[in-house]
């Protein structure tokens, strides 16, 4: 069965990569451009796996993932952080808040799909 990926991220050219790179691999791709339309698609069609900015408009992704560890629907839903904080602590906050992995902007789109495909075979 395909696997549904939610990309949440306000950069337009960064979604597009990422989208082409996942569907080429056979994934599922819905988009979200803030926090608050991830949460409402989230909602609506449950993922098998989020790819998460940490700065957006409306609700952070930070804000987001403590909503989705917070619900029992939905903290079991692997979440591969993508961000341009790169400090320590922004590192650590988000993997103590349920993170399952983290990925530092800019990136390599190959990497990113080997570490997501890793996630999803652990999730099952």
């Amino acid at each position: 069965m395909t696997k549904t990926v939610l990309v949440c991220d306000d950069d337009a050219l960064l979604v597009d990569i990422v989208r082409f790179r996942l569907t080429s691999r056979g994934y599922d791709v819905d988009v979200a451009s803030d926090g608050g339309d991830a949460l409402a698609r989230i909602e609506a069609r449950r993922p098998d796996a989020i790819v998460l900015d940490s700065m957006m408009p409306v609700m952070d992704g930070m804000q987001l993932l403590r909503r989705l560890q917070e619900n029992a629907d939905t903290r079991d839903i692997p979440v591969m952080m993508l961000s341009a904080r790169k400090q320590e602590a922004d590192v650590v906050g988000a993997l103590a808040l349920g993170a399952s992995d983290y990925m530092v902007k800019p990136f390599s789109p190959e990497e990113l799909v080997a570490r997501l495909t890793r996630l999803l075979e652990q999730a099952e």
